[in-house]
C-alpha cells in the first residue's frame, strides 16, 4: 500500500461514518488514486475538501438530517445579509469625524482605523453576490473573512487601531454560515444583502450625529445585540411559515445561526460574565470575551448535536412483526419512520 493509498484511507476514516466507509471506502480511495498524478505523496486540498463535504454528506443522510442543506442555504443568506448591513454601518461610523468634550474643551478627530478595509472587502462581496453569484461570491467572501481575521495581527505590526475584537469576532462567524450561500439564487435574493447596506446608513448616521467614535463608543453595544435580535426573530418569523407549509428549513437554518447570533450578543454575555467572576461591573476583556466566546460556541454545537442525535433516533429502524402468508409464521422486518 502506497502512502497516499495510506492517507486517502486515513481520511475516508476520519470523515465517513462506519457504516458506509466499510461499505464504499475501498471504492472512494479507489476514485481519487486513478484521480492522482502517478508522483504525488499527499492529497491534494480540493480532495480533501472533497473528502470532507462527501463525509458529512453521508453524516447528514445516516441521521436523517438531508433537509439541513436546505436550512444551510436559508441561513447563508441571512447571514450575509447581516454582515453586510453592519459592514455598512460601520463603514460609515468609521469615516465619520468625531468630536468630544474633554475639561471643557471641544476635541476634534477621526475614527478611521484599518477596519475601513474590512468593511470595504465585506461590501465588495454583496456586490459580487449581485453580478457573480457562486463560486465567485464565496471567494469574495473568503477574502473579507481573511481580512477580517488579519486585521487583528496587522493592527499590531503596524501600530494602528482596528474594530474591536467582539466586532470582529462577530463578523467573522456571520462571514463562516455566509460561505454557504446558494450557487443560484433569484435576482431578488442576491440583491438583499445591499439593500441592507443602504438601509443601515440612516441608523449610521443616526448614531454619528451623537459624536461618539464608532464603536468605542456605546454604538456598539447597541448595535449589536439588536442585529442579534432582529436576526432571530427573522428568523423564527420565516421558520414558522415555511413549517406552516411543512418545509423545515426554517428550523434548520436557526439551528445553524444559533453560534452567529449568540456572537452577536458576545459583548453583553462577556460583561454579564465579568461581573459574576469579580463581584461588580467591571468592563469586559480579552479574557471574559474568550470565555463567553469558547460558551457561545460550545452551547451551540450541543443543540445542534442533540438535535441530530434526536434525528437520528427518529429515524432508526423500527421493528413491526409480519405474519408469513405461506408458513404461518411470524418474522421481524424493519422500516424506515
Amino acid at each position: 500500500m502506497s502512502d497516499l493509498e495510506r492517507r486517502y484511507l486515513r481520511l475516508v476514516r476520519i470523515f465517513y461514518p462506519a457504516g458506509y466507509r466499510d461499505e464504499r471506502g475501498t471504492e472512494i480511495v479507489g476514485t481519487y488514486l486513478a484521480l492522482s498524478s502517478p508522483d504525488r505523496r499527499w492529497p491534494s486540498a480540493a480532495d480533501v475538501t472533497d473528502v470532507a463535504g462527501g463525509g458529512l454528506r453521508q453524516r447528514l443522510r445516516a441521521a436523517d438530517a438531508t433537509g439541513i442543506g436546505p436550512g444551510v442555504r436559508l441561513a447563508a443568506t441571512l447571514a450575509l445579509l447581516t454582515a453586510t448591513a453592519l459592514a455598512g454601518g460601520w463603514a460609515m461610523l468609521e469615516l465619520n469625524p468625531w468630536k468630544t468634550a474633554w475639561f471643557g474643551f471641544e476635541q476634534h478627530g477621526t475614527s478611521v482605523s484599518l477596519g475601513i478595509g474590512v468593511w470595504a472587502a465585506w461590501l465588495l462581496a454583496a456586490a459580487v453576490h449581485v453580478v457573480a453569484p457562486g463560486r465567485r461570491t464565496r471567494l469574495a467572501i473568503g477574502l473579507a473573512l481573511v481580512l477580517t481575521v488579519a486585521v487583528v495581527p496587522l493592527a499590531a505590526v503596524v501600530d494602528r487601531s482596528r474594530p474591536p475584537l467582539f466586532v470582529l469576532l462577530a463578523q467573522a462567524c456571520l462571514g463562516l454560515v455566509a460561505l454557504g450561500v446558494a450557487a443560484q439564487p433569484p435576482v431578488w435574493s442576491r440583491l438583499l444583502p445591499l439593500a441592507a447596506a443602504a438601509a443601515a446608513l440612516p441608523v449610521a448616521v443616526a448614531f454619528a450625529r451623537h459624536g461618539d467614535n464608532g464603536y468605542y463608543g456605546w454604538p456598539a453595544g447597541q448595535v449589536l445585540p439588536g442585529a442579534g435580535m432582529a436576526l432571530l426573530l427573522v428568523t423564527l418569523l420565516g421558520g414558522v411559515g415555511l413549517a406552516a407549509r411543512n418545509d423545515l428549513r426554517g428550523a434548520w437554518a436557526l439551528l445553524v445561526l444559533l453560534c452567529p447570533i449568540g456572537m452577536l450578543w458576545l459583548h453583553p454575555l462577556a460583561e454579564e460574565l465579568a461581573a459574576s467572576l469579580y463581584g461588580g461591573g467591571p468592563n469586559a476583556d480579552w479574557t471574559t470575551l474568550a470565555t463567553a466566546a469558547i460558551i457561545v460556541v460550545i452551547a451551540a454545537l450541543i443543540v445542534m448535536s442533540a438535535v441530530l442525535m434526536v434525528q437520528r433516533r427518529a429515524a432508526v429502524t423500527h421493528a413491526t412483526v409480519v405474519r408469513c402468508t405461506a408458513c404461518g409464521s411470524f418474522t421481524n422486518h424493519s422500516r424506515k419512520r
